[in-house]
């Protein structure tokens, strides 16, 4: 590779970071349109890089892209919402069952650890507390030693973000926080005492109550309103 084509693909890989946060972190709002001179100014690029990066965030299904170049942040879709949260209502479970199998003491630690550093997440919540909660269930996902599940369900930690950001506008009770801070502490204690079977049960359950399953109904909910009133 030449000095020029290694510093596009830098270049590009910048922009696929950048944008791909903004995009997470709700700083480009869902259904945004992206002007994408100014994007690529504010990244300290030129747009050629950029638009490297649109093509990979399409696939991925967090930008649409249009003819003439058009591009703007994939909108929330009440489908998607639902799609993602039948597959983690398998998934995350069957992580949380092989952890306790197979979990070992670097494993342990590492959750420990992260649960010591978990955040209850407020309604407007920062870049650092929702990287605090991917790396709690990182951890998880990674005693499980399945490479492949490790691999799926960091995808799909990605695509729910945006869905935990939606639901947490509407807010939290002080009590619902305390139950999913006590949820993640009896995580942890089944998979130390190797308990799988309550760990299966545990991340079910934590699943089917989490915020991206909230926003699935709150998505379905305002669609259903928007077809009564057609």
């Amino acid at each position: 590779m030449s000095v020029e084509q290694e510093s596009a693909a830098t270049k590009s890989e910048l922009a696929y970071a950048r944008v791909r946060e903004m995009i997470l972190t709700g700083e480009l709002a869902p259904g945004a349109v992206l002007n994408q001179a100014a994007v690529a100014h504010r990244i300290g690029i030129s747009t050629t890089p950029l638009r490297e990066a649109l093509r990979r965030l399409a696939q991925q299904g967090l930008v649409e892209l249009g003819a003439h170049r058009d591009a703007r942040v994939a909108p929330l879709d009440a489908t998607e919402a639902r799609d993602l949260v039948e597959l983690r209502q398998d998934l995350d479970p069957l992580a949380a069952g092989l952890a306790a199998h197979r979990r070992t003491a670097a494993d342990l630690t590492a959750m420990a650890d992260t649960l010591d550093r978990l955040e209850s997440l407020p309604d407007d919540p920062s870049p650092a507390q929702l990287a605090g909660h991917r790396r709690f269930h990182a951890a998880l996902y990674r005693a499980s030693h399945n490479a492949l599940l490790v691999e799926v369900l960091d995808g799909l930690w990605d695509k729910t973000d945006r869905y935990r950001r939606h639901a947490l506008r509407a807010g939290r009770s002080d009590e619902e926080r305390a139950r999913r801070a006590e949820e993640h502490r009896l995580l942890v204690e089944a998979v130390q005492d190797r308990d799988a079977a309550a760990a299966t049960d545990l991340m079910r359950r934590h699943v089917e109550t989490s915020l991206a399953a909230r926003a699935a109904d709150r998505l379905a909910a305002a669609d259903a309103t928007r077809r009564t009133r057609r």
